[in-house]
This record gives C-alpha cells, sequence and structure tokens, in this order.
C-alpha cells in the first residue's frame, strides 16, 4: 500500500493491510473487514516467530496481543511497509520499544479500557483467599461438606485489616477504592507520592518505605507494569518479611514476584494464601501451585469481560485509522516516539 509524508507520519493511500495475530471478538473483527485490507486468524492459534516474522514483512499494520513476543530482531526484519504496531491491550513489555523507534514504526496500545475489569478480579482474590473460597468449593464440589460448625472452615475478615497496594496507577487507585468500601486501611508505595487530595479520596498513606510497607500489610496486592526496575521486585528477601498469614495478589506481571520463593512461603506456612492471575511459564502453571489449597490460581483472566475486549478492539481500530489518515494516533506509546 502506498504511503505519502514523512516516515513519522505517514499516510495511507487506500485500505492499509492489517494483520490480526488472534481472533477478536466478533463486533470488532466485523468492522475491522469494513475499514481495512485485513488478515484475521478466526482459528485462534497463536502465530510462531517464523509466522510473526512473515507477517511483519507483509503488513502496513501489525495487531499483536500481549502474548506475542515483538522483539529487536523481528522489529529489524520487518518489511519496509510496516508503519504501526497497534497493540491490542495495556502493556507494551513484549514489544521492543526502542527497536520500533529505531526503525520508525509507531507502537500503539489500548490503555485504560481494562482498569475496572482488572480491579474487579483483583478485589475478588482479595476477598476469596482470607475468607477460603477455593477451599469451600472443593468440599462441595468433592461432597466432603459434613454441615454447618462453629469452628469450621473459619477465615480472616477483610474490615480493619491494612492492604498495601504496590503501584498506585489507574488499576491500583480502583482497587484501592473497592477495598475502602470494605473497611480496608489502604496504604500504598509508587514511584511518586499522590496528590493529597487524592490520598484522602481513597483514604490512603504513602508509604516510601517498599519494605516497611510489606512488613505491615495483611494482604499486599500488586500493580506495577513490567520492567527491568520492577523485576523480581517481590523476591525472597521482601517475601521474609511479610507478615506471618499475609496474603500476596498478583493480577499485574509474573516477574514481579519469585515465584519458587512465594511458593516455599505457602508450602511452609509464612505466607496465609495467594490469589494469582500471572504466571511465569504461561500457560503452564506450576503444579505445587494448584496443589496448595490456599491459592486461587485464574487463567490471566483480569481483562477477560466482553466489554472490555470490545472497548480494546475500538481502540485499536481507532489507533490505525488516526495513522492510516497521517495523524498521531489517540494511544501513541510515548517511549516509541518515531
Amino acid at each position: 500500500m502506498e504511503k505519502a509524508g514523512s516516515d513519522s507520519n505517514r499516510r495511507v493511500a487506500g485500505k492499509p493491510r492489517v494483520i490480526v495475530t488472534r481472533h477478536l471478538l466478533p463486533s470488532v473483527e466485523a468492522r475491522m473487514e469494513e475499514l481495512f485490507d485485513v488478515r484475521l486468524n478466526r482459528e485462534d492459534t497463536p502465530m510462531s516467530r517464523d509466522d510473526l516474522a512473515a507477517a511483519m514483512h507483509e503488513c502496513d499494520v501489525l495487531v499483536p496481543t500481549v502474548t506475542d513476543r515483538i522483539d529487536a530482531e523481528l522489529i529489524a526484519g520487518a518489511g519496509d511497509r510496516l508503519g504501526l504496531i497497534a497493540s491490542f491491550g495495556a502493556g507494551t513489555d513484549h514489544i521492543d520499544l526502542a527497536a520500533a523507534a529505531a526503525r520508525r514504526i509507531m507502537v500503539t496500545n489500548t490503555p485504560g479500557v481494562f482498569t475496572d475489569d482488572t480491579a474487579d478480579l483483583t478485589m475478588a482474590l482479595i476477598i476469596g483467599v482470607p475468607r477460603r473460597l477455593r477451599e469451600g468449593t472443593a468440599l462441595i464440589r468433592r461432597e466432603r461438606w459434613t454441615g454447618w460448625a462453629p469452628s469450621a472452615m473459619l477465615g480472616r475478615k477483610l474490615g480493619g485489616k491494612v492492604l498495601g497496594i504496590v503501584g498506585m496507577g489507574r488499576i491500583g487507585q480502583a482497587v484501592a477504592s473497592r477495598a475502602r468500601a470494605f473497611g480496608l486501611e489502604i496504604r500504598y508505595h509508587n514511584r511518586h507520592r499522590l496528590p493529597e487530595a487524592v490520598e484522602t479520596m481513597f483514604g490512603a498513606r504513602f508509604e516510601e518505605d517498599l519494605d516497611r510497607l510489606l512488613a505491615e500489610a495483611d494482604i499486599v496486592s500488586l500493580h506495577c507494569p513490567a520492567t527491568p526496575q520492577t523485576q523480581g521486585l517481590v523476591d525472597a528477601r521482601r517475601i521474609a518479611l511479610m507478615k506471618p498469614g499475609a496474603a500476596l495478589i498478583n493480577t499485574a506481571r509474573a516477574s514481579l514476584v519469585d515465584y519458587e520463593a512465594m511458593i516455599d512461603a505457602l508450602e511452609s506456612g509464612h505466607l496465609g494464601g495467594a490469589g494469582l492471575d500471572v504466571f511465569p511459564h504461561e500457560p503452564k502453571v506450576d503444579a505445587r501451585l494448584v496443589a496448595l489449597p490456599n491459592v486461587i490460581a485464574q487463567p490471566h483472566i483480569g481483562s477477560a469481560t466482553v466489554e472490555g475486549r470490545e472497548a480494546s478492539g475500538e481502540k485499536v481500530i481507532a489507533n490505525i485509522r488516526f495513522w492510516a489518515d497521517g495523524h498521531r494516533p489517540p494511544d501513541q506509546v510515548l517511549e516509541a516516539l518515531v
């Protein structure tokens, strides 16, 4: 497809050639077929590295998801016509942004649309772990429940407990809003302290020292991006600092946590439980986690709502249309400015 204008602000003459790596919602795919020369993946078979390389050689726009690793080598081998990587999802750690900028390939994402969905799931885990919902469900399913008893299936109440939020961006704030309604005391650690008015709104207290936050919280919920600085943020040393019986919730990125150290702490009883939606080697989940009764494990469904996935698809379409018309897309990733 012919393009006019500068490399960083190209206008596509005609319909841009778009390749989508995974099956999206039918309404989104139908709209893409109306607007673009699009190749879809309705079988939803994950693309191999060779498939991605071939796609990047023949399209104007690649629409990957967070499970597609678009590294520097793939970007270096992309065809000259590739001008936009319109990622489906908020995260961008699966794309080498520096390599894209070097090739003057624009990168967009879909921020904000999954905030409430992820916060809702996080809150479900914050409730479910101390109230032992997995264990209760297992009793019913295995027909081992012998009836109500005063001392049976005792969990921990939420009201008055300290929730430590690590990463107070959109999702962290949405979790704080929900948690406050349950009577949790909100403390948070963030790169920058929030304005006093925002802290007041959530009843949140800033803790500059992450170690201190971990030592004081009854429940720790992680909401950081995956960066070199956050890799292994909650390691064996920091897990050891956590209160005996505390719960760890991770709906962000598996790379934030030393999962081996976490499993050791769960098996030893130091940690009282964990609620997890992300894992180091997805879709594989460590059998030790599956076996632990105090772990609620979910298959990376933080953003899995019809409404959220539709909204994300609509953002992808808008970003492509802006770019194809020669305008800056609304969700251009600043780290990949070209």
